[in-house]
């Protein structure tokens, strides 16, 4: 995927045009290679926007969203904790029974934020 293009959708979820990116992952399914990239932003407003944005399309394309698990995966074993907790939320949410299957690792993370979180998701199910 083109950095260019990359930086642009991080750059508009950092201004808030959250509806345009929306339509852009209705009108492109490649994008969803990227939500990985974009959840280990640095911008707080863009990791903010991946969540929302996956929600909104989890909702209206449930089959769509799950493409966005492979490119989140590997974000389970990152350094970064809130890296690992955010990935695992939004698994959760697109993933269906294999994304939460995909989470038990976690569940002796060594965060305890992350495991409790990663507790509370598969109670929710």
């Amino acid at each position: 995927m083109d950095e260019e293009l990359k930086e642009m959708i991080a750059d508009y979820m950092q201004k808030g045009f959250l509806e345009n990116i929306i339509d852009m992952f209705r009108h492109d399914a490649s994008l969803y290679s990227i939500v990985g990239d974009l959840l280990r932003d640095d911008r707080v407003r863009v990791r903010i926007g991946v969540a929302a944005l996956l929600e909104e399309l989890a909702k209206e394309r449930p089959e769509e969203a799950r493409l966005a698990v492979a490119p989140l995966m590997p974000l389970l074993v990152d350094d970064n904790p809130t890296v690992r907790g955010d990935a695992a939320y939004l698994i959760a949410a697109v993933g269906g029974r294999e994304g939460l299957e995909a989470l038990r690792p976690l569940l002796d993370d060594p965060e305890p934020q992350v495991a409790e979180m990663v507790r509370e998701l598969m109670d929710e199910s």
